[in-house]
């Protein structure tokens, strides 16, 4: 890759990842629990709540996965579902037995302005938006806010602060200490920049190392899946390659088959439980002939390697080396990096 292919990637998407920590900075000196969730978290306690549906579309979903397993973990009975699924196949679940958190970055998609008229007041929502005059900010029971500030293109900023209101609004419904959930968050935004500051970097080592790709996955488990998913979405929005985010697992049964010198797959290391299976798989698809890249905390160090966060934000910084490929691709490519062609910013229609 030659240094004046910068130009390529050197646009406003890129100011916007580069921008990743004064966002979350930002997000943790004005976040709070409103006080009307106390109420509904006290609803929650004593029964009257019976579910909790996690709800969003697109990368917002994908930020809900940690929230989905930290619930069940602690006792509640979480769902997470596709807006556009909820708002057109499960009327069912809007009713006062029901707590929607609800994400949406802008807060005014079309399936967010949905969910707001199909409940109608029914069930009590809590919207987590960077949008705060935003239908579905204005439509909910309570927010919670996030200062990511305003986006080009392809989430990344709004990305990284909905996962850190997300892990607030988890400690609090599961009774965690108040004071050091907000020291781990705090240890995110000193991380993240000491990745992004060697960007430059990260994408000449990828683009050497990835080649030619027509095959690309992204395999994480538990909460790496969040990662999996979103990553995935932003390489095909932002340089329009297709990519596949899935479970390890799942890979295992069937798309192992697909491996062959043009197959990159991006292996999420993830929690010590799983980390084994992970290794494994990392090393039966470069057997069978694919290239793979190990995202992790004790990998060597380069462009995949993570800087050192508690373990309970670690998803935060697993889509920092997801954006470095989008980049290494565009370079590649000779696409500019997250520059819309087909689709607006915020998707309006259905």
């Amino acid at each position: 890759m030659e240094a004046n292919t910068f130009q390529i990637v050197e646009g406003q998407y890129l100011r916007d990842i580069l921008d990743q920590p004064r966002a979350l900075s930002a997000t943790l000196e004005q976040l709070e629990i409103p006080k009307e969730l106390s109420e509904l978290a006290a609803r929650l306690r004593d029964g009257a709540v019976k579910r909790i549906v996690l709800t969003g579309i697109g990368a917002s979903f994908h930020a809900l996965h940690p929230l989905f397993l930290r619930l069940n973990q602690c006792g509640y009975t979480a769902i997470a579902v596709e807006t556009s699924e909820l708002v057109h196949s499960l009327d069912g679940w809007f009713e006062p037995q029901t707590l929607m958190i609800a994400v949406s970055q802008s807060g005014q998609s079309a399936e967010s302005v949905r969910l707001i008229e199909e409940n109608r007041g029914r069930a009590s929502i809590v919207a987590v938006t960077n949008t705060a005059d935003s239908p579905l900010a204005l439509g909910a029971n309570a927010s919670i806010l996030t200062m990511a500030g305003k986006e080009s293109s392809v989430s990344c900023k709004t990305y990284v602060t909905a996962l850190m209101a997300l892990h607030l609004l988890g400690g609090f419904l599961c009774g965690a200490d108040p004071a050091r959930t907000r020291e781990e968050l705090a240890q995110t935004v000193p991380a993240v920049a000491s990745y992004l500051r060697g960007w430059k970097d990260h994408v000449f080592e990828m683009a050497g190392e990835m080649g030619r790709v027509r095959h690309l996955f992204l395999l994480g488990r538990g909460v790496s899946l969040a990662a999996s998913g979103a990553g995935a979405l932003i390489i095909k929005e932002s340089v329009r390659l297709h990519a596949e985010g899935m479970s390890s697992a799942a890979f295992r049964h069937g798309p192992l088959e697909m491996v062959n010198g043009e197959t990159f797959a991006v292996v999420f290391a993830g929690a010590e439980s799983t980390r084994p299976l992970q290794a494994r798989l990392r090393d039966d698809i470069r057997q069978a002939g694919g290239k793979t890249g190990w995202i992790a905390e004790n990998s060597s160090p380069g462009a995949w390697t993570l800087p050192q966060t508690p373990a309970g934000v670690r998803h935060m910084l697993e889509i920092l080396p997801v954006q470095m490929m989008t980049l290494a691709l565009a370079a590649q490519t000779g696409i500019e990096a997250g520059r819309f062609a087909r689709i607006p910013k915020i998707t309006t229609t259905e």
